[in-house]
């Protein structure tokens, strides 16, 4: 039973800097996408950041782009979110995916399908 479990989330000032983790349990394959997501109140699931083993190759939203990244921890399945330069905009619940693939897709946008598994979410606040 794979598992997903952000953490990191908060309320900080604009301008300011948190960063999310995600680890996941429960998946014993070496080849993986994990990206990130976020949904703001009263909008749709935005896809924010994307990265996979197959090529270490990563993908950004435009509105994130120079401000955050996404990196993953070799030594187990995990993903990180380095978020700096925080806007208002940014506020929104963060939520990590697994793709159970060695490769991200290709679509852009990024979409919520394209993903197999999710965590519950971390709340960030930027005021």
């Amino acid at each position: 039973h794979v598992q997903l479990v952000e953490s990191g989330g908060g309320s900080v000032q604009v301008g300011g800097s948190l960063r999310l983790s995600c680890e996941v349990s429960g998946y014993s394959y070496r080849g993986y996408c994990m990206g990130w997501f976020r949904q703001a109140s009263g909008k749709e699931r935005e896809g924010v950041a994307s990265i996979d083993t197959g090529r270490g190759s990563t993908y950004y939203a435009d509105s994130v782009k120079g401000r955050f990244t996404i990196s993953l921890d070799n030594a187990k399945v995990a993903v990180y979110l380095q978020l700096n330069s925080l806007k208002p905009e940014d506020t929104a619940m963060y939520y990590c995916a697994l793709r159970r693939s060695l490769y991200c897709s290709a679509r852009r946008p990024m979409r919520a399908a394209d993903f197999d598994d999710w965590g519950q979410g971390t709340q960030v606040t930027v005021s």
